[in-house]
């Protein structure tokens, strides 16, 4: 039987949650600008050691925290999601150990087994959202899958969104009736 993709796709919203990720070097720098591409007004911290000229001139005017220090298991508190992105694999592997005896999400960069979560390639246009993953076989992959909907998705699709949000509120009938009006609506964009 053929391998398949277990992961469960889920979208955080990660204005709400505190995130975490240790590393201030060409990796950390990485990681971080993903998730701010993604999500511009999450609630990051960094701590590292030493931070790369390129880190510091990506945050200035970021609300991101940086913390010149090594890795202590107490910069953790009130922490729900943490990316162990540092140049030193013991390190990682010791934020992956306090993650998991504490309750918290980790990604320990480029080394899959110790990833609670991966960071797959996203395609955002307005509202619309896709997620693209490959179970973290191969990010290359995802990442041109990424070039290929960003470039198929129309440059109008947020516009149709935003207009079938309203209509949706004014459909009558019951959830099943509203459905099958939306489904019909939508139809198009499948032919």
């Amino acid at each position: 039987m053929e391998e398949q993709n277990e992961l469960y796709p889920i979208f955080l919203k990660v204005t709400e949650l505190q995130v975490l990720i240790v590393g201030g070097g060409k990796v950390g720098l990485e990681k971080l600008t993903f998730l701010l591409k993604s999500s511009p007004n999450a609630k990051v911290t960094v701590v590292a050691k030493d931070f790369s000229e390129d880190f510091i001139a990506f945050v200035e005017g970021k609300q991101v925290v940086l913390i010149q220090s090594a890795y202590q298991a107490k910069f953790l508190k009130d922490k729900q999601i943490v990316i162990a992105a540092t140049n030193d694999l013991e390190v990682n592997l010791q934020i992956h150990t306090n993650c998991k005896a504490n309750n918290v999400l980790v990604n320990v960069a480029d080394n899959p087994p110790y990833c609670d979560f991966y960071m797959g390639g996203i395609v955002t246009k307005g509202h619309v959202k896709i997620a693209i993953s490959t179970n973290g076989k191969s990010p290359t992959t995802a990442k041109r899958l990424r070039q290929f909907f960003e470039d198929v998705i129309p440059n109008d699709i947020n516009e149709m969104v935003t207009n079938l949000n309203h209509y949706r509120k004014t459909i009558k009938g019951n959830f099943q009736d509203k459905v099958e009006t939306l489904n019909k609506i939508t139809k198009s964009l499948i032919d």
